[in-house]
């Protein structure tokens, strides 16, 4: 059974720092391209930052600079490194792994984040 699990979320205030985590069981994270989304309430689910397999990294523009993703094969683990934050960055984070050679991918259960005074 795939699972991926999301922790390190939380209650921050504007300006703090967070990581979060994305830990799998049950598939080897190596061979998928990672990303991170989130969703605020009532907005859509959009993509925050991805990770390929070589390393290579993408971000959104409303976080580019703050945030840092990152993947650790050996602990199969991806990272959300979230500095600076902001209110408009509170929503639900997900992580997803996506696999190149198929349609095949999988979402964690997400972990809140919460920025506020």
């Amino acid at each position: 059974q795939v699972q991926l699990v999301e922790s390190g979320g939380g209650l921050v205030q504007p300006g703090g720092s967070l990581r979060l985590s994305c830990a799998a069981s049950g598939i080897t994270l190596s061979p998928y391209h990672m990303n991170w989304h989130r969703q605020a309430p009532g907005k859509e689910r959009e993509l925050v930052a991805s990770i390929g397999t070589s390393g290579i990294t993408n971000y959104a523009d409303s976080v580019k600079g703050r945030f840092t993703i990152s993947r650790d094969n050996a602990k199969n683990t991806v990272y959300l490194q979230m500095s600076s934050l902001k209110p408009e960055d509170t929503a639900v984070y997900y992580c997803k792994a996506v696999a190149i050679v198929s349609t095949q991918h999988y979402w964690g259960q997400g972990t809140q984040v919460t920025v506020s005074s």
